[in-house]
């Protein structure tokens, strides 16, 4: 179950579903997500769906990776410089670190974000950098950011990760509470222009760190 047949049938999964970028899906079809995820799971691992990675967090549906990525790049100004919002497995991490310069991934959770790190480790990639963080900060200190991704879903945009885009950047986030709405936004000399990307279902977007 953790084939790179395993992983193409995923692939033409999500193609079928939509996704239409080439780079996206080689990344989608290279990064190996068994091992973002508890051992005993592992025959789930290229299911279309999001799966428990503890401290009641989970690792994204792999639709929803592969489609907020590819309205990330949708752009035609080149994205070198991403920020992450929630680490947690490090699969989408993983995902984007293949397809842009830098990567800066914030996470409140640190025995997450260790894990999470330990795995990128193995895979040898190592255009990312990690901080332990609420993600209603961001991370002012390595801004101003090409994009930013998120995948925690606050009550409302945070304005601080506006403020962290370069003007043109791009910020794809779920946002709500009981009810969630995937948003990409884009930086513009006359505002931020919005638009709905479906319905979907993520982690909450907490306040703090947990050590």
């Amino acid at each position: 179950m953790t084939s790179q047949r395993t992983r193409n049938r995923l692939v033409e999964r999500l193609v079928e579903k939509g996704v239409s970028d080439g780079p996206v899906l080689d990344a989608m079809r290279a990064v190996p997500r068994h091992l973002f995820i508890d051992e005993a799971m592992a025959s789930r691992s290229y299911e279309d769906t999001a799966l428990p990675i503890g401290y009641g967090q989970t690792i994204s549906q792999p639709w929803v990776v592969a489609k907020m990525t590819q309205w990330l790049l949708e752009t035609h100004q080149p994205i070198k410089k991403v920020l992450e919002i929630g680490t947690g497995s490090g699969y989408q991490t993983a995902i984007l670190s293949m397809l842009v310069e830098k990567v800066y991934s914030v996470e409140r959770i640190q025995p997450l974000s260790e894990r999470a790190q330990l795995t990128l480790n193995k895979l040898e990639l190592d255009n990312v950098e990690f901080a332990l963080s609420d993600g209603h900060w961001g991370w002012a200190e390595k801004a101003p950011f090409d994009a930013i991704i998120s995948a925690a879903s606050p009550a409302e945009l945070p304005l601080e990760l506006i403020n962290q885009l370069k003007m043109g950047g791009r910020l794809v986030m779920p946002i709500g509470e009981s009810k969630q709405l995937l948003y990409g936004f884009v930086k513009t000399p006359e505002g931020v222009t919005k638009t709905c990307l479906g319905e979907v279902m993520f982690v909450p977007m907490k306040q703090g760190v947990e050590n």
